[in-house]
């Protein structure tokens, strides 16, 4: 399958990762200046759209500086040991509470099967060891110093405890994981319109630390965000949606838990949930919700471990 590099100006590029073989989900970006530097690898599967986004630039693996993790969920960071392995002179960046489970991935692919059970690894495929001398940990605050930009590093919970945002000056552009939603596109979804909704996967969901996260990132004032789930969108809307929209999913968790606190149950929360919303911001409910994909199930999980949490269940 062949990418199409996206230009966003200034030597950044983003392109398709197609995650599950879907297009406009995944995401990732490629620096091409002083420095080659990739964020995100996506999973295993995606590996060959990753070499093939450098080839357009007359890149290889072997031309990747830096590969930055924004957190090691495997749609993010699944594919990240078997690029070391291709990619031996690269250095790995990610957030202190991640490297240990880059370094070993047993625990990791553990909880996924979990998540996922017999599909994992047909969804996520191979899940390889980094060697820990390869893999810079990025405390709060840290800066990067590339000879043509600096990158910073910001700790962003809400998502996952091991999240890290990078905010890049220059463009004002934050690239955000999954700590400011996922944008679902119109393309992917034939929705007809584009939505950002906050992503609640197990097992970290916390709306203190998506304020958090929001207030630390909404003072840098930025004026683009760079999803990896999926592509740019206007920072004041990506920050105002993924908070008003994380607030009202906690308070639905709450209500449901007090209700059915089954998964059955959430999963039926969240649909009425995304309906009502979709309505509230001016559209045709009865659009096809089926279109969040496995979106729906893990989020679904993710409140009610949520809950389970907050009642001391888990």
């Amino acid at each position: 399958m062949e990418n199409q590099l996206i230009p966003l100006g200034d030597d950044l590029y983003y392109f398709d990762l197609f995650e599950l073989g879907k297009p406009w989900h995944t995401s990732a970006y490629l620096y091409n200046g002083k420095k080659k530097i990739l964020i995100e690898t996506g999973a295993s599967p995606s590996h060959q759209n990753i070499v093939q986004a450098l080839r357009e630039l007359s890149l290889s693996l072997t031309d990747l500086d830096y590969v930055i993790l924004t957190h090691i969920h495997l749609d993010h960071a699944g594919g990240a040991g078997l690029l070391a392995k291709k990619a031996p002179q690269a250095i790995f960046l990610c957030h202190p509470r991640a490297k240990r489970h880059l370094v070993d991935p047993s625990r990791l692919e553990q909880s996924a099967r979990l998540v996922y059970g017999d599909t994992m690894n047909t969804m996520f495929g191979e899940i390889l060891p980094i060697a820990a001398d390869r893999i810079l940990a990025q405390e709060d605050g840290t800066t990067l110093q590339l000879g043509d930009r600096t990158l910073h590093f910001i700790d962003s919970p809400g998502h996952a405890k091991h999240h890290i945002c990078i905010f890049d000056p220059d463009k004002r552009a934050v690239f955000s994981g999954d700590a400011l939603g996922i944008r679902y596109l119109s393309k992917s979804t034939q929705w007809g319109f584009d939505a950002i909704f906050p992503s609640t996967s197990p097992t970290d969901f916390d709306p203190q630390g998506v304020r958090y996260t929001i207030a630390k990132i909404a003072s840098l004032k930025p004026q683009i965000i760079l999803h990896t789930h999926f592509g740019p969108s206007d920072a004041n809307e990506a920050l105002e949606s993924t908070l008003r929209e994380s607030m009202l999913l906690a308070t639905l968790a709450d209500e449901t838990f007090a209700i059915n606190p089954t998964q059955d149950g959430f999963q039926e929360a969240l649909i009425q949930f995304y309906r009502q919303r979709i309505q509230d911001l001016g559209h045709d409910p009865q659009v096809d919700i089926s279109k969040l994909g496995i979106d729906l199930m893990l989020n679904s999980q993710g409140l009610l471990y949520y809950e389970k949490k907050k009642h001391a269940l888990v």
